[in-house]
């Protein structure tokens, strides 16, 4: 499969962004306080995640990248305005003294994640109203447009940004949170999973029902297409001109945890370099598949993408 030029491609990606923190360590004993692994650490690592780990993702096959979110004023936040530099991420992060960029700590031993703590709380309302100013004046320089959604207050307006980004041509591509997807009528194509349309469709029996129930989902909110991320199953995407199914590629699953980043990321810079939507499934599919060989939130970058 010939990947394209993806030098031009112009992305901007809009939503929650968090730092992701890796404790590394050893066990060797249970603890004399409560019936629980200790862990001793060896090693930390910090990787930008969430719409964070999207735009390094998008950076990683080239694009230029454009990124607009909500920290903290804090340690975390600057780490991550740190990392997104070091990624080469155009990164405009407005700071809200109130809240705590959100931290998602993971304690991994023996290759193994063994506990996970999140810090976080909401942005507030005037950090958001002028994040949503600087959306409107950065739409004429980019391609496409990415709306991160992990349900952390960041997208309060999302329903204004498709909108305003659809007035100006630009495609919009959702990464969805939630059982109410009415906030995301009229954008060019969301990208849920499994579980996550589950919660908006209840359960399906067959095929036929998926499609069925799928279709009218996407023909009431107006969409071009939804495209369904199924992990082993691979990825079906739903448009007017019906629907198109790619295999799963992983050869050896080790970490499922940032694949849909992946997934939206390739979506949106193949779109941007001139491809049509199944072939930028195809890609995507490609890349979904080296990353979850990889431990914790990872990026696919275009020399893996030739070598596959």
């Amino acid at each position: 499969m010939q990947i394209p030029d993806t030098s031009k491609a112009r992305v901007l990606v809009v939503g929650d962004v968090m730092l992701d923190r890796y404790w590394f360590g050893e066990v060797s004993r249970i603890s004399p306080e409560a019936p629980v692994p200790v862990v001793k650490v060896e090693r930390t690592e910090e990787r930008p995640g969430g719409a964070a780990n999207v735009a390094r993702n998008c950076a990683a096959l080239g694009a230029n990248t454009a990124l607009l979110s909500v920290v903290g004023a804090d340690e975390a936040g600057q780490t991550l305005s740190r990392l997104l530099a070091d990624s080469g991420i155009a990164a405009s992060l407005h700071e809200d003294a109130q809240l705590a960029t959100t931290v998602k700590l993971r304690v991994i031993g023996r290759q193994q994640q063994l506990l996970r703590i999140d810090f976080e709380n909401a942005p507030t309302h005037e950090v958001l109203t002028a994040k949503l100013a600087e959306f409107e004046q950065r739409l004429p320089d980019c391609d496409v447009v990415i709306l991160s959604d992990y349900g952390k207050g960041g997208l309060t307006h999302i329903t204004a940004m498709i909108q305003s980004a659809r007035a100006a041509g630009k495609p919009v591509l959702v990464d969805p949170k939630g059982d109410d997807y009415t906030r995301y009528a009229g954008a060019t194509v969301i990208t849920p999973n499994r579980s996550e349309l589950r919660e908006v469709l209840g359960r399906w029996n067959n095929e036929q029902e998926l499609t069925q129930r799928t279709q009218k989902l996407r023909r009431d909110l107006g969409l071009e297409a939804l495209l369904l991320t199924r992990s082993e199953e691979g990825m079906t995407l739903f448009s007017e001109q019906g629907e198109a199914h790619v295999a799963a590629q992983a050869r050896e699953v080790f970490d499922v945890s940032g694949a849909g980043d992946t997934v939206i990321a390739t979506l949106a810079v193949m779109l941007a370099s001139g491809l049509d939507l199944v072939a930028a499934m195809r890609i995507a599919n490609r890349a979904a598949g080296i990353v979850v060989g990889k431990l914790g939130t990872a990026a696919c970058s275009l020399a893996e993408l030739r070598i596959e």
